[in-house]
């Protein structure tokens, strides 16, 4: 196994359950992969399972100021309503399920290399490593529901979720998504950051 399997969970529909997460966690029940469609005028996400069939799908709305994305079912059933908060120290996105059921997601994770986001209105816990890409899901009791993680270098924007409590599969993908988004704002804002720097002193 070489460094991206020691660090970089990420694997690709086919391929066998990371041995990290295997040997922590065992199988998982279940596991999801996404891809990012880009150059498109609406972002769109597919949702696949290992045999790359499309189980979901997320669609954001371009342009728009509250970031509002829906993910539906493969049947273009309502799975999930995802909305950004404007004006708040820490990013926080709004999430509804379908069912009625709502959370907060916030992207204070990101302000150093490792910490813990607390899922509000779920009282669950994401565990998140920037540095490796990798994130791990917790419910309340401390059992793990999922583990995520991103390929390190992709056009297209990979993830794959293994998933250990598959009655969760659609909060997971919905958590998946809003990371999704959380994570591509940072690094949007850290290339503007950047660009602002270079032609200041330049």
């Amino acid at each position: 196994m070489g460094i991206t399997g020691k660090v970089n969970r990420f694997r690709e529909a086919g391929e066998q359950a990371n041995v990290n997460n295997v040997d922590r966690f065992g199988e998982p029940a279940k596991s999801l992969f996404t891809t990012s469609k880009v150059f498109t005028l609406h972002h769109h996400i597919d949702i696949t399972d290992d045999a790359e069939n499309v189980l979901y799908q997320a669609n954001t709305k371009f342009p728009s100021l509250h970031d509002k994305t829906d993910i539906t079912d493969a049947q273009g059933n309502p799975v999930a309503h995802i909305e950004k908060k404007l004006f708040t120290l820490h990013e926080r996105h709004f999430v509804t399920m379908a069912d009625g059921k709502k959370f907060e997601v916030s992207n204070e994770l990101f302000h150093i290399i490792k910490d813990i986001t607390n899922l509000e209105g779920l009282g669950w816990q994401l565990r998140g490593n920037i540095l490796g890409l990798n994130f791990e899901l917790y419910d309340e009791n401390g059992g793990v529901i999922a583990v995520i993680a991103q390929k390190l270098i992709s056009i297209h924007d990979k993830y794959c979720i293994d998933i250990y409590q598959p009655v969760y599969e659609k909060e997971v993908v919905a958590i998946l998504i809003t990371l999704q988004h959380i994570i591509k704002d940072r690094e949007n804002a850290q290339a503007a950051s950047s660009g602002s720097s270079s032609s200041s002193s330049s």
